[in-house]
């Protein structure tokens, strides 16, 4: 548990918290914390960052006292600083400027959005015209459109799914991996009805960790009085829990960026979760300002255990570090201690990040 915050709790009394598992970062979110965090320690600062790392405003703010800038054109970043790139994903022309302007240049997009990408180079190189459902503006569905912008539609709704004047040519359907299924499920039903030979991925395109949160809040939102859910409001996955929890009829939802968005007249049973951006120490946080009286139950519906490996570039800077290491402190290379990534959380690289 973190420190008490300063904020002075709750005053009518919570029965008991039912605690959403899984909750919180997802295994990109963490790959990318992680990388961000090596380059931190590997290069005297400022580091650059395209975008945000990820959508959430501690992590933002821990690493900005870091050192880190974050910019929203890679013409920003003076010439030969590293750069590192977001885990929502990069437009093709965005990951070739920052090569040919970075010294080190570390891509830290989730792999599932790698995997839309390529889904979209490859059927927008057969022919086909894809229907992308996604936000508009989020950086991920300006990414994936930036890679074959000639040969893709977005959409966001059955109405203009409607709307859609397409030639003859094949239709492919994809996603933003981190709508809900209620944002997906019935603009993909209406893309099928129109167009009944569009083609599909094999596996879907909306990221587990979203599904498995929204399987999660499914399990507390009618178990509760008030539902907390904690994430920053430019957070697709967090809006798409809150959206939910009142689609589902609760009648008190609270999306908070930290406990300090709290009200102070809670009580009964509380229902929290979090967006696949938010760090732990926040649940942690909002569990002392709520103390129930009964404790937390921890409502768990899956075993979530995917794990991504860093970057390459991370890997290989990872390896440099440990080899020299050892060859300066007169160690032998085979023997040297190899770190265990998987086993390092990002939430406590982020802890660590404020530690003398």
């Amino acid at each position: 548990m973190s420190a008490a915050p300063s904020h002075p709790g709750v005053d009518a009394g919570v029965d008991v918290v039912l605690l959403a598992q899984p909750r919180g970062f997802c295994a990109g979110v963490e790959m990318a914390i992680k990388a961000l965090a090596w380059m931190v320690r590997a290069f005297p600062a400022p580091v650059y960052c395209y975008h945000e790392i990820v959508h959430n405003q501690l992590v933002v703010d821990r690493f900005k006292a870091q050192g880190v800038i974050f910019v929203d054109d890679i013409a920003d970043v003076p010439v030969g600083s590293p750069i590192m790139l977001s885990a929502h994903g990069s437009a093709p022309e965005v990951l070739e400027a920052a090569r040919s302007r970075g010294s080190y240049v570390v891509d830290s997009v989730c792999p599932l959005v790698t995997k839309v990408h390529h889904e979209v180079k490859v059927r927008a190189g057969k022919g086909y015209r894809i229907v992308y459902v996604g936000h508009e503006g989020h950086e991920e569905a300006v990414g994936t459109m930036a890679v074959a912008p000639d040969s893709i539609d977005r959409v966001e709704s059955v109405a203009e799914v409607d709307q859609l004047d397409l030639s003859d040519q094949p239709v492919a359907l994809l996603a933003q991996t981190t709508l809900s299924h209620r944002d997906w499920e019935g603009v993909a039903v209406r893309v099928k009805e129109r167009f009944p030979d569009v083609w599909t991925p094999g596996r879907s395109d909306l990221c587990f960790a979203t599904t498995n949160r929204q399987a999660a809040l499914m399990e507390l939102a009618h178990r509760c009085d008030v539902l907390v859910v904690i994430g920053s409001a430019n957070s697709s996955n967090t809006r798409a829990l809150e959206q939910l929890a009142h689609e589902e009829g609760c009648d008190r939802v609270f999306r908070i960026n930290g406990v300090d968005e709290l009200p102070d007249d809670l009580s009964g049973t509380v229902g929290v979760t979090a967006g696949a951006s938010a760090p732990e120490e926040l649940v942690d946080e909002v569990l002392e300002f709520l103390a129930p009286r009964d404790g937390v139950i921890l409502v768990d519906v899956t075993d979530e255990d995917e794990y991504f490996p860093p970057p390459r570039n991370i890997r290989e800077l990872q390896n440099a570090i440990e080899s020299a290491s050892t060859t300066m402190l007169g160690g032998e290379m085979l023997a040297r201690p190899v770190m265990d990534d998987r086993a390092l959380a990002a939430s406590d690289v982020l802890t660590g990040l404020i530690s003398p």
